[in-house]
């Protein structure tokens, strides 16, 4: 069965990877700065603006704003590049990651800050950290001014959609990634 085109028109998009049958993609700080390596060179040369991201166990989160040179093309080559130099630096074969990316248009603000906030607060609702701060591997740092970010994020243009002073902008940002999701609140997950 051939697989539907995606939607890869410009705008923003939420866009998650997994390993195969969820296994692990990032065994070691070094593989995880090769795939930022890689992120950053493809998305530049794609035209990709990235807002958020989140590189987990045995899968990465990407919240990003596509031109018209459109998304396919570059996650192919980047999980295709990446596979090949995870393979080699650990002695494996074969596929890393599972099914296709999933990818997400996201059409409106609200939508937007959800999907910002999802990404940032994966380790904590992973159980890996209690607060966003405490992850390396995620742009929160980054967007809040405590680190450099690894990832070339657009931490000035994410910060504007939320105020035009930076000090509020940051408030405001925290204000909405930091408090936990209230009791019975169901978490949504990408399929």
């Amino acid at each position: 069965m051939a697989y539907k085109h995606r939607v890869e028109w410009p705008g923003f998009y939420h866009v998650t990877t997994r390993g195969n049958n969820k296994r692990t993609i990032f065994l070691t700080d070094r593989d995880r700065l090769v795939f930022i390596s890689l992120l950053n060179r493809i998305a530049t040369k794609h035209g990709w603006t990235i807002y958020a991201f989140c590189l987990m166990t045995n899968h990465y989160h990407l919240l990003m704003r596509i031109d018209e040179r459109g998304m396919s093309r570059g996650i192919c080559e980047l999980n295709s590049q990446y596979a090949l130099l995870f393979n080699q630096s650990h002695a494996r074969v074969n596929h890393l990651f599972g099914k296709r990316y999933w990818s997400e248009q996201i059409k409106t603000d609200e939508r937007f800050r959800r999907a910002c906030r999802y990404v940032v607060r994966n380790p904590v609702e992973a159980g890996l950290v209690e607060h966003p701060a405490d992850y390396v591997w995620s742009s929160y740092r980054a967007t809040v001014g405590v680190a450099l970010g690894h990832v070339r994020v657009a931490v000035d243009e994410l910060l504007a959609m939320f105020h035009h002073d930076r000090a509020t902008a940051i408030a405001k940002f925290k204000a909405l990634c930091d408090p936990p999701d209230p009791p019975g609140h169901v978490r949504w997950q990408p399929p």
